[in-house]
């Protein structure tokens, strides 16, 4: 069977869609990571305020970032993103569903906003009472430092901070996410 040359180009073309598709959908987890290990999906339900993240497209320009971690009757986990963009002067928010990957007693879980596209949400670290969390993506283009209040304290942001930077995590590119003062 010969194979012309546009039916060449096809097949490659197929190919490589396939593979952006596959890597979109990496629920993956940086290289020297470790997710929590007996993890409490119940505790970790509520509230986070976004402290610090590195910048991307679906972030970009928003402060007084919070999302709000709720059970849906299926077991998953309600995601509820929310914004203000500082530049547009409007709130964004983001509606999306989590899964565990392996065990819910594992913190590696994957995360859609648009389904069929899922990507990693892994908890690397997380203090003893759930109140400060940090948070690697699929690579070590994400990362994200949780906390239950509008601050965190010096110790655990150091903590996390070296922590992070073991990994890999060029951690001077971090944006520091302005709360409001309520």
């Amino acid at each position: 069977m010969r194979i012309t040359f546009k039916k060449a180009i096809m097949i490659l073309s197929a190919a490589a869609l396939g593979l952006l598709i596959l890597n979109a959908c990496s629920v993956g987890i940086p290289g020297k990571a470790v997710a929590v290990q007996n993890f409490d999906s119940d505790k970790y339900l509520g509230t986070w305020y976004e402290i610090a993240r590195f910048d991307f497209k679906f972030e970009k320009n928003l402060n007084q970032v919070t999302a709000t971690y709720s059970k849906n009757p299926d077991g998953s986990i309600r995601v509820d993103n929310k914004g203000y963009d500082y530049i547009k002067k409007e709130w964004k928010q983001s509606i999306g569903e989590a899964k565990f990957v392996n065990t819910d007693q594992e913190a590696r879980l994957k995360v859609s906003f648009f389904k069929p596209f899922w990507s990693g949400y892994n908890v690397i670290d997380i203090t003893a009472d759930y109140r400060y969390a940090l948070v690697a993506g699929k690579n070590l283009d994400y990362l994200w430092i949780l906390s239950r209040e509008k601050t965190i304290p010096d110790t655990i942001k150091s903590q996390f901070l070296k922590k992070a930077q073991s990994i890999g995590y060029n951690t001077s590119e971090l944006i520091w996410v302005e709360q409001s003062a309520d």
